[in-house]
């Protein structure tokens, strides 16, 4: 059986998160693996760094990707996409992804896009808190484990 997997979209997955992830990959004995375009400053032993092209850590994370892997992203094409390759997905802020919520998620992210098409404007981010944190961290621990299971 190969070892379990933590794979993250670092192009936007903010350090705090970062951190959490790998102090679980750590405590769970997976393997995390950052991905990340030439123009991000980050290294490691499992950092896969891919050239500046629009999606190209997206599409490495796809082809990478495994049955069983958790992937950290906040894009919701990429979830939908690692969800159909029987891995697990999730945000930085801990929303968990699944076969019952992708397709509403890729339904608002379409009528948000189509909106600032029009002219409208949508709101960014909010900073991120503490409780960010905490959720993101109870949310990959909850699947770590229930992976673990299997």
């Amino acid at each position: 059986m190969s070892q379990k997997r933590l794979l993250i979209d670092a192009d936007a997955c903010p350090k705090q998160a970062l951190a959490v992830a790998q102090q679980l990959s750590g405590q769970y004995g997976w393997i995390c693996m950052t991905y990340a375009s030439f123009n991000h400053q980050l290294s490691g032993p499992h950092h896969i760094t891919v050239d500046a092209e629009p999606q190209a850590v997206d599409m490495k994370i796809t082809n990478d990707v495994r049955p069983g892997d958790i992937v950290v992203t906040q894009d919701i094409g990429l979830a939908a996409m690692i969800l159909g390759k029987q891995a697990k997905a999730l945000t930085p802020h801990g929303f968990i992804f699944d076969q019952e919520n992708i397709v509403f998620q890729l339904e608002v992210r379409n009528e948000k896009a189509r909106y600032r098409r029009g002219g409208g404007r949508t709101k960014g981010p909010a900073a991120r808190t503490a409780e960010d944190d905490r959720r993101f961290a109870e949310s990959l621990r909850q699947l770590m484990a229930k992976e673990e299971k299997t």
